[in-house]
């Protein structure tokens, strides 16, 4: 997963959708691995960066805020689910 991010990053750049996308599924994917430090640095920096370059609103950024808040809620970090569902 993070060599396909990190040619994402090379060949879309940062900014691209589809690279905040894959970055917002890495984070996903470290909940999944328990790896939850890391998984939170991810996903606030994944949604910052789409709140700055889609907004708020946009559909990408609300997927990304819904997958990452599930994942959260599902390994028992309520608190964590419910920052990332508040963030903006």
């Amino acid at each position: 997963m993070r060599a396909l991010l990190d040619a994402s990053r090379r060949v879309l750049g940062e900014d691209h959708p589809d690279t905040l996308t894959s970055r917002s599924t890495l984070a996903v994917m470290l909940i999944g691995l328990g790896q939850l430090e890391e998984a939170e640095t991810e996903s606030r920096a994944v949604l910052e960066r789409l709140h700055r370059v889609l907004g708020e609103e946009h559909p990408v950024t609300r997927a990304s805020r819904r997958s990452l808040a599930s994942a959260f809620r599902e390994v028992g970090q309520v608190s964590d689910a419910e920052a990332i569902e508040r963030f903006v």
